[in-house]
């Protein structure tokens, strides 16, 4: 069991947390309507993964060799000898809408947030394998040319890209830029970043090998919606009488509120390693939302006894697209980013480091011996191997 003080102000910290999402304006809106589909989606990834298997064997004839226990895992290591190379390539999805949508109507660009973005959903898969991150990639698919006429809104992607690659000690290497009329919607961008990075030295892989029960679950807060859920999000401003000027706190609108950049998590688990930290686990919270604390192969249960403050935007989304709770932890991060499973006695020092770079963090539960299976105690939920099926 977790110990005594945790489960003890987990009462004090969730008892808010706990309640029903208040009423919704209209009908539920499902992921699915929004035009995602994980169970079309998700068994593609499985029979292109065991595709990808099969080639493996290439390797061979460089001297090289897979660590297979990356398969499946949010980025790809390679054993080179005497270091590791890891590797990933992300897309960042539909939030470029939400960021011309709004230029439309405030006349403002957000393109150096959105840069942001890109350069998290692969920095932030990176490094769940314990690599450093080296060199990132651009790709910026326009649907036509005149895509890059806009003078404010190129420069405010280049700086955006700039500055986000300095926030994660990365070189930006190169990348591409072409204009697919035809493919891409005239007027708007398709963005995605490949990413590079080393794990030097070879004990900083961090696959799960050491995986056991009794470590901790630290959860980094997340910044709000981060770059996954858009569809729904943006399927949501069909029935707000403001648009994406409505309030979802004061002072802050639905628009704004969505564009919030994602937190790099990078410095985290640099300094992490400085300190002496190496995490056992990690998960990137994206796509899937908290089913994500699954992804280990292994076979544990993993308890969540504290819970992060929501982000004020997901809270309206969830009462005003109609979620319960298993259908908004299933979609959202929910204010948890980035999950660390370290040690128990490194739990306590995690979140100190993480707090001292800026990113609030919590002790929020533990891993056990049993099924596979995810509880959410404060909210009686419970996932488990079915409910995340990515091997």
């Amino acid at each position: 069991m977790l110990a005594s003080p945790l489960a003890r102000a987990a009462v004090a910290d969730n008892r808010s947390m706990s309640r029903a999402a208040p009423a919704a304006v209209g009908n539920p809106i499902s992921y699915e309507q929004s035009g995602v589909h994980y169970e079309l989606i998700d068994p593609l990834k499985v029979q292109a993964q065991r595709a990808a298997a099969a080639t493996a064997s290439q390797l061979g004839a460089h001297g090289f060799h897979e660590v297979q226990a990356s398969r499946g895992e949010s980025a790809y290591v390679v054993d080179v000898g005497p270091f590791y190379i890891a590797t990933i390539v992300e897309c960042l999805g539909s939030k470029a809408l939400v960021a011309d949508e709004m230029a439309a109507l405030t006349g403002a660009s957000y393109y150096d947030g959105i840069a942001q973005d890109t350069i998290a959903m692969a920095v932030n898969d990176l490094i769940t394998v314990g690599a450093t991150p080296l060199v990132v990639q651009a790709y910026w698919a326009a649907g036509g040319s005149q895509w890059f006429a806009d003078a404010t809104r190129a420069g405010r992607l280049v700086e955006g890209w700039r500055k986000a690659c300095e926030a994660c000690g990365v070189a930006w290497g190169g990348g591409e830029t072409p204009a697919l009329a035809g493919i891409v919607e005239n007027g708007r961008i398709d963005l995605a970043a490949s990413c590079m990075g080393l794990i030097n030295p070879k004990p900083r892989l961090s696959l799960g090998e050491r995986l056991a029960p009794g470590d901790a679950i630290v959860l980094l807060h997340s910044s709000g919606i981060h770059a996954n859920g858009l569809s729904l999000a943006r399927k949501l401003v069909e029935r707000l009488p403001q648009g994406y000027a409505t309030p979802v706190a004061p002072g802050l609108g639905y628009g704004d509120a969505l564009l919030a950049p994602t937190v790099l998590y990078a410095p985290i688990t640099e300094a992490l390693w400085r300190e002496g930290i190496v995490p056992r686990y990690c998960a990137n919270i994206t796509g899937h939302g908290w089913r994500k604390l699954l992804r280990h192969p292994a076979a544990f249960s993993y308890r969540i006894a504290r819970l992060p403050e929501v982000p004020a935007v997901l809270r309206f989304i969830q009462q005003h697209a109609g979620l319960d709770d298993r259908q908004a932890y299933s979609t959202f991060n929910m204010g948890a980013g980035f999950a660390l499973f370290v040690a128990a006695d490194e739990a306590a020092r995690t979140v100190q480091i993480a707090q001292g770079l800026g990113v609030d963090a919590l002790l929020a539960g533990a891993v056990h011996e049993g099924p596979k299976q995810l509880t959410i105690e404060p909210l009686s939920l419970r996932f488990d191997a079915a409910d995340l099926q990515l091997r």
